[in-house]
């Protein structure tokens, strides 16, 4: 669940609360009780990882991959029609 942060335009008071996306945001002040507290824009939280890994160097070595190989001659199908390079 999401943290939202809060300000009362009354009193100043702040609050980060975690609720729901769903929920309805709050509009009394705890301190004050007005109906002035709103719920502001802020920079603090965001997507945030813990722990180890989420690096480049976890999912690969960081080079191109090798370009695919080039069929073998088997593969092209002159075998089955009695044609095959490698019976020669």
């Amino acid at each position: 669940m999401p943290t939202y942060q809060y300000r009362c335009k009354n009193c100043g008071n702040e609050l980060e609360i975690v609720q729901k996306m769903t929920d309805n945001s709050l509009t009394t002040c705890p301190k004050c009780e007005k109906e002035t507290f709103e719920r502001v824009i802020s920079s603090e939280g965001g997507f945030v990882l813990k722990g180890s890994g989420f690096y480049k160097t976890d999912y690969g070595s960081g080079k191109p991959a090798p370009a695919p190989a080039a069929p073998s001659p088997c593969s092209t199908g002159s075998c089955s029609t009695g044609g095959c390079p490698l019976a020669k």
